[in-house]
Protein backbone atom coordinates (compact mmCIF):
# COMPACT_ATOMS: atom_id res chain seq x y z
CA UNK A 1 0.00 0.00 0.00
CA UNK A 2 1.31 3.41 -0.87
CA UNK A 3 2.23 5.81 1.87
CA UNK A 4 -0.08 8.04 1.12
CA UNK A 5 -2.85 5.65 1.33
CA UNK A 6 -1.65 4.64 4.77
CA UNK A 7 -1.65 8.44 5.80
CA UNK A 8 -5.39 8.78 4.39
CA UNK A 9 -6.33 6.00 6.37
CA UNK A 10 -4.91 6.61 9.48
CA UNK A 11 -6.10 9.93 9.42
CA UNK A 12 -10.09 8.04 8.68
CA UNK A 13 -9.86 5.63 11.61
CA UNK A 14 -8.83 8.48 14.01
CA UNK A 15 -11.60 10.71 12.60
CA UNK A 16 -14.09 7.27 13.03
CA UNK A 17 -12.82 6.65 16.60
CA UNK A 18 -13.33 10.44 17.86
CA UNK A 19 -16.00 10.79 19.80
CA UNK A 20 -16.22 13.96 18.14
CA UNK A 21 -15.51 12.67 14.33
CA UNK A 22 -12.90 14.82 14.66
CA UNK A 23 -9.09 14.42 13.99
CA UNK A 24 -6.56 16.46 15.51
CA UNK A 25 -2.82 15.98 14.36
CA UNK A 26 0.33 17.49 13.72
CA UNK A 27 2.13 17.93 10.70
CA UNK A 28 5.58 17.25 11.70
CA UNK A 29 4.42 14.05 13.74
CA UNK A 30 2.29 12.67 11.46
CA UNK A 31 5.35 12.78 8.30
CA UNK A 32 7.50 11.60 11.33
CA UNK A 33 5.35 8.44 11.86
CA UNK A 34 5.24 7.39 8.37
CA UNK A 35 8.91 8.54 7.64
CA UNK A 36 7.84 11.17 4.76
CA UNK A 37 7.65 14.61 3.89
CA UNK A 38 5.39 17.05 5.58
CA UNK A 39 4.52 18.10 1.92
CA UNK A 40 3.54 14.27 1.49
CA UNK A 41 1.00 15.02 4.60
CA UNK A 42 0.18 18.08 2.50
CA UNK A 43 -0.82 16.00 -0.35
CA UNK A 44 -2.81 13.63 0.90
CA UNK A 45 -4.99 16.80 3.10
CA UNK A 46 -5.50 18.11 -0.39
CA UNK A 47 -6.42 15.32 -2.39
CA UNK A 48 -8.27 12.86 0.26
CA UNK A 49 -9.89 15.71 2.53
CA UNK A 50 -11.35 18.22 1.06
CA UNK A 51 -14.62 20.12 0.74
CA UNK A 52 -16.15 18.13 -1.84
CA UNK A 53 -15.47 14.90 -0.58
CA UNK A 54 -17.18 15.91 2.93
CA UNK A 55 -14.25 17.26 4.64
CA UNK A 56 -13.16 20.46 6.79
CA UNK A 57 -9.41 20.74 6.92
CA UNK A 58 -8.30 23.46 9.49
CA UNK A 59 -4.96 24.66 9.58
CA UNK A 60 -2.70 26.33 12.64
CA UNK A 61 0.77 26.86 12.04
CA UNK A 62 3.52 27.70 14.06
CA UNK A 63 5.43 25.91 17.17
CA UNK A 64 2.16 24.73 18.85
CA UNK A 65 0.15 24.11 15.23
CA UNK A 66 -1.80 21.87 14.51
CA UNK A 67 -4.26 20.30 11.32
CA UNK A 68 -7.97 19.69 12.50
CA UNK A 69 -9.79 17.19 10.33
CA UNK A 70 -13.59 16.39 10.72
CA UNK A 71 -16.54 15.32 8.55
CA UNK A 72 -18.29 17.80 7.40
CA UNK A 73 -22.56 16.94 7.42
CA UNK A 74 -23.83 19.03 4.73
CA UNK A 75 -26.33 18.43 1.46
CA UNK A 76 -24.81 17.75 -2.19
CA UNK A 77 -25.51 21.61 -3.09
CA UNK A 78 -23.58 22.47 0.18
CA UNK A 79 -20.24 20.46 -0.81
CA UNK A 80 -20.75 21.60 -4.54
CA UNK A 81 -21.18 25.01 -3.68
CA UNK A 82 -17.73 24.77 -1.22
CA UNK A 83 -16.38 23.71 -4.18
CA UNK A 84 -17.47 26.83 -6.41
CA UNK A 85 -16.29 28.99 -3.91
CA UNK A 86 -12.71 27.41 -3.43
CA UNK A 87 -12.25 27.94 -7.50
CA UNK A 88 -11.36 31.38 -7.66
CA UNK A 89 -11.00 33.98 -10.48
CA UNK A 90 -8.30 31.56 -12.85
CA UNK A 91 -7.79 27.78 -12.77
CA UNK A 92 -5.68 25.89 -15.14
CA UNK A 93 -6.34 22.75 -16.80
CA UNK A 94 -4.51 20.22 -14.16
CA UNK A 95 -6.72 22.32 -11.22
CA UNK A 96 -9.58 21.97 -13.15
CA UNK A 97 -9.56 18.60 -14.21
CA UNK A 98 -8.68 17.69 -10.70
CA UNK A 99 -11.75 19.43 -8.96
CA UNK A 100 -13.97 17.47 -11.74
CA UNK A 101 -12.80 14.27 -11.01
CA UNK A 102 -12.57 14.60 -7.01
CA UNK A 103 -16.63 15.90 -7.22
CA UNK A 104 -17.39 12.94 -9.60
CA UNK A 105 -15.40 10.16 -6.96
CA UNK A 106 -17.53 12.15 -4.36
CA UNK A 107 -20.41 10.77 -6.46
CA UNK A 108 -21.76 14.15 -6.43
CA UNK A 109 -21.27 14.24 -10.11
CA UNK A 110 -22.41 11.15 -12.79
CA UNK A 111 -19.78 10.26 -14.87
CA UNK A 112 -21.22 11.47 -18.41
CA UNK A 113 -21.73 14.85 -17.00
CA UNK A 114 -18.09 14.79 -15.38
CA UNK A 115 -16.87 14.03 -18.84
CA UNK A 116 -19.00 16.85 -20.67
CA UNK A 117 -17.27 19.43 -17.83
CA UNK A 118 -14.00 17.88 -18.54
CA UNK A 119 -14.53 18.45 -22.49
CA UNK A 120 -15.59 22.09 -21.62
CA UNK A 121 -12.79 23.58 -19.65
CA UNK A 122 -10.34 21.36 -21.42
CA UNK A 123 -7.14 23.12 -23.34
CA UNK A 124 -8.83 22.36 -26.62
CA UNK A 125 -11.97 23.81 -26.35
CA UNK A 126 -10.29 26.93 -24.83
CA UNK A 127 -7.42 27.33 -27.30
CA UNK A 128 -8.70 30.97 -28.77
CA UNK A 129 -8.08 32.05 -25.42
CA UNK A 130 -4.59 32.88 -24.69
CA UNK A 131 -2.51 32.11 -21.38
CA UNK A 132 -4.07 34.05 -18.56
CA UNK A 133 -7.95 34.71 -19.98
CA UNK A 134 -8.08 31.36 -20.94
CA UNK A 135 -7.53 30.08 -16.96
CA UNK A 136 -9.75 33.04 -16.21
CA UNK A 137 -12.65 31.44 -18.28
CA UNK A 138 -11.66 28.41 -17.37
CA UNK A 139 -12.51 28.98 -13.65
CA UNK A 140 -15.99 31.06 -14.88
CA UNK A 141 -17.01 28.05 -17.05
CA UNK A 142 -16.50 25.71 -14.43
CA UNK A 143 -17.98 27.85 -11.85
CA UNK A 144 -21.16 28.66 -13.87
CA UNK A 145 -21.80 24.72 -14.57
CA UNK A 146 -21.30 23.97 -11.22
CA UNK A 147 -24.00 26.24 -10.01
CA UNK A 148 -26.22 25.29 -12.75
CA UNK A 149 -25.32 21.52 -12.08
CA UNK A 150 -26.91 22.52 -8.21
CA UNK A 151 -29.63 24.15 -9.21
CA UNK A 152 -31.68 21.29 -11.01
Amino acid sequence: MATSDLIAKFILKTIDDSAQGIAEIQRSALAEMFSCVPSQINYVLSTRFSPERGFAVESRRGGGGYIRISRVQESARELIMHTVDAVGESLDAGAAESTIHSIRDAELLDEATARVMLSAVGNAALKPAEGALRDQIRANLLKHMLVTYVAE
